[in-house]
């Protein structure tokens, strides 16, 4: 569907194009021929020359030079059959301007010439106002080579105005872009520098003091367990958001993802149906980090011991994404949405898909998202080289 969309335009510019040339040589030609049977009249040969010479110029952009030489015979050969006035000159002087505007300047002055030598030569042997008449033409050849040197100098002026304010709209963006990278990695430094250490003081000292309770012998405070506890998994999460914010491209794919749960403890199968192929990047970036919330809150909320199953469907034109764990959610007592499926959902949202995330009827947890694929996307091999950014703890 694309190549037609891309095809049509260009389709349609060309026939009107033609039809724009085509309408030119018809009133050149209208103009010659009413001039011609305004005056003396001329014979039937002279018309058929003077609307041959006139259609000519239907295929200018084609074959300029072509069309110069083949108008300008045609013409002189009326103005030797029956020697009109100078306006017969019309189809030379539009095949002239035309040659110039293509670049054929020389050429076009040559031609020129030549055909006014044939023009003012019967009024020269015959001493027949020849001057005059020779000025007149000279001057309007000249006009037309001038005229057509100003259409491409200024055709080309416009082509590079067009470049240079698409060379600046990329460059915009690209310094967009490099904006927003260097506001990712000065925030992430931010994050470093004001809360890895404190919590790694905080982590520290709780794990000493479980050690010391543990050697002499001593109950250990069940909040010294949980801040030790929590720290830890504080250290994680924050390493995880620094790797995201130095790059928002994901390294890894589902499969590493599942494959990291399982080395975890989590007992992950991945399923794929469909026909397997390469996701336009946003999608390819969106599915990821589904998989990779929803394998991080298994193991933050499900258990590390609940079964879970991670779907991928390829559709013709959806693709849909399904994680379902047999975890302890009840759905007698929805939990309440945190960050990391509001931030699930805004990714889907923008996709222009849709999520679903809830406890299931038999118990655990469902999250399923439905993904409109792009209709140009590259059928190659799906990418398996990337190592996982961050998976679930």
């Amino acid at each position: 569907m694309s190549g037609t969309g891309a095809t049509e335009p260009t389709r349609g510019t060309g026939v009107r194009t033609y039809a724009a040339d085509a309408a030119l040589a018809v009133v050149i030609a209208t103009v010659v021929i009413l001039g011609a049977a305004l005056g003396d009249g001329a014979a039937p040969v002279d018309y058929a020359l003077m609307a041959a010479s006139a259609a000519a110029l239907a295929a200018y952009r084609h074959a300029p030079r072509t069309v110069l030489l083949a108008s300008t015979a045609l013409t002189a050969a009326y103005v030797v059959h029956a020697h009109p006035g100078p306006l017969v000159a019309l189809p030379v002087i539009a095949a002239v301007h035309t040659a110039s505007r293509a670049g054929h300047r020389a050429f076009g002055a040559a031609v020129a010439g030549a055909f006014l030598a044939v023009y003012i030569t019967p009024d020269a042997l015959a001493g027949d106002g020849a001057t005059g008449r020779a000025m007149l033409l000279a001057g309007w050849f000249l006009c037309a080579v001038v005229t057509g040197l100003a259409d491409k100098n200024w055709q080309a002026y416009l082509h590079q105005t067009e470049q240079r304010a698409l060379e600046a709209e990329r460059t915009r963006e690209e310094a967009a872009l490099r904006r927003a990278g260097e506001e990712r990695l000065r925030i992430a430094r931010e994050l470093h520098d004001s809360l890895t250490h404190s919590i790694s003081i905080v982590k520290l000292q709780a794990g000493v003091a479980v050690h010391l309770a543990r050697k002499r012998g001593e109950e250990i405070p069940a909040a010294l367990l949980a801040i030790q506890e929590a720290s830890g998994e504080a250290m994680r999460e924050l390493r995880a958001t620094l790797d995201v914010l130095r790059t928002d491209e994901p390294t890894g794919t589902p499969a590493l993802l599942a494959e990291r749960a399982r080395s975890a403890g989590i007992p992950v199968t991945l399923t794929v149906t469909g026909r397997e192929r390469a996701l336009p990047p946003q999608l390819d970036r969106t599915v990821y980090r589904i998989v990779q919330e929803a394998l991080t809150n298994v193991a933050r909320h499900a258990g590390g011991a609940a079964r879970t199953e991670v779907r991928l469907a390829y559709g013709e034109a959806e693709m849909t994404v399904r994680v379902t764990d047999e975890g302890t959610a009840d759905p007698a007592r929805p939990a309440a949405e945190g960050t990391g499926l509001t931030g699930m959902r805004e990714r889907v949202t923008a996709m222009g898909g849709t999520l679903t995330a809830g406890p299931r009827a038999g118990g655990g947890f469902e999250i399923r998202a439905v993904l409109p694929t792009d209709t140009a996307e590259a059928d190659g091999p799906v990418t398996q080289d990337r190592t996982p950014l961050a998976a679930a703890p």
